[in-house]
């Protein structure tokens, strides 16, 4: 019996803050002139992002002395931690996890007692004990309820989640697996003025997705196949580390073409594991507006056809590994949408994953 997305819940953190808001604040965060304001306006305005959410309300502030995490002055110095951070991920993520969980729970009707496996997905942020255990006891799960945690693997993170409740489910059919993502990848704002800092902080948002996963259940969508590739030539374009100043991004404007060029060289495999010129409707992780336009170029598909990520990427941005579930999400409550899904994520490694729905 295949496995099913039964239900997906969101969130996101405060209000939403238009890209132009944030774009200032980097501005004045980098010090730059004019003329290089002017660039950054530009690369803010080409992101294809209209807003983002965020834990911090300070990128919605033009005035210094109202900041509440960062220093109440133009430098920013003394520079925010890693230390910080992480005490604002703390406070944070399980509070928006919970949120996005209720919702989740609400929409399929199954109590918080039934939830049988809990997988807890995050590159933003860690501790121990961990997030998922503030949610047990937030939340009122049982306490024999199994628990797993995947860190640090970056945009594709939720799908190796999706793969792992598939394998429990078909396991042991009666279970309720419950896979919750929560990434709040801006606390890691770096100011230095460099192309991988530029980039990052053009793109990234802060969200939480809980998705419901049962294998009692013939509705949602059909976990049907996956595949994973790696692209060991791409291994130094996407990298992500732990600094002193928060985690630091490797994340190279050549990313785009390397994913292009990675779609052609395995796109005979994914025609033979999942018959990819058949499908009419994609799910594409929106790593940017460049990356959705290369892989729609490599796979010949038009932007109708992978509307909902477009859309996810103009309202959040690049939530990290939480985004590809604001796009099920999207697919999932859209009644126009049936038959053959073809999810995809990247992220370091350079990986990409591939996974077949149906609906």
């Amino acid at each position: 019996m295949q496995s099913h997305i039964v239900s997906i819940g969101l969130a996101n953190p405060g209000n939403p803050i238009p890209q132009e808001n944030i774009s200032r604040f980097m501005q004045m965060a980098h010090g730059l002139d004019s003329s290089e304001s002017r660039k950054l306006g530009f690369v803010y305005r080409k992101s294809g992002i209209r807003q983002r959410f965020s834990a911090l309300k300070d990128f919605n502030q033009e005035d210094p002395g109202k900041f509440a995490f960062f220093p109440n002055n133009h430098t920013l110095e003394p520079f925010p931690g890693t230390a910080s951070r992480m005490q604002v991920f703390r406070k944070e993520a399980p509070v928006l996890a919970n949120l996005a969980i209720q919702r989740c729970l609400v929409k399929a009707d199954v109590l918080p007692e039934k939830v049988s496996h809990l997988i807890l997905v995050s590159c933003t942020g860690m501790y121990a004990p961990g997030v998922e255990m503030d949610i047990i006891q937030a939340m009122g799960f049982s306490n024999n309820i199994e628990r797993y945690a995947i860190h640090f693997m970056g945009c594709y993170a939720a799908f190796n989640a999706i793969k792992l409740a598939d394998r429990i489910c078909r396991s042991e059919a009666e279970s309720n697996v419950l896979v919750v993502g929560v990434e709040l990848c801006t606390i890691h704002f770096q100011k230095e003025y460099n192309e991988d800092n530029v980039i990052a902080n053009a793109l990234f948002g802060d969200g939480a997705a809980a998705v419901l996963i049962q294998s009692s259940s013939l509705e949602g969508l059909a976990i049907k196949q996956y595949q994973s590739n790696i692209l060991i030539e791409g291994e130094s374009e996407m990298a992500w580390s732990i600094g002193d100043f928060g985690f630091e991004m490797k994340l190279s404007k050549y990313i785009p073409e390397l994913l292009s060029n990675g779609i052609r060289e395995f796109r005979k495999n994914l025609e033979t594991k999942f018959g990819i010129s058949q499908i009419r409707q994609f799910a594409i992780h929106p790593g940017g507006k460049q990356i959705l336009r290369k892989i729609e170029a490599a796979f010949g598909i038009g932007e109708e056809q992978n509307s909902h990520a477009h859309r996810v990427l103009e309202k959040f941005g690049n939530m990290s590994s939480v985004t590809i579930l604001f796009v099920l999400a999207a697919i999932l409550d859209d009644p126009g949408i049936h038959g053959d899904i073809l999810a995809m994520g990247f992220g370091p490694g350079l990986t990409l994953e591939t996974l077949l729905l149906e609906k």
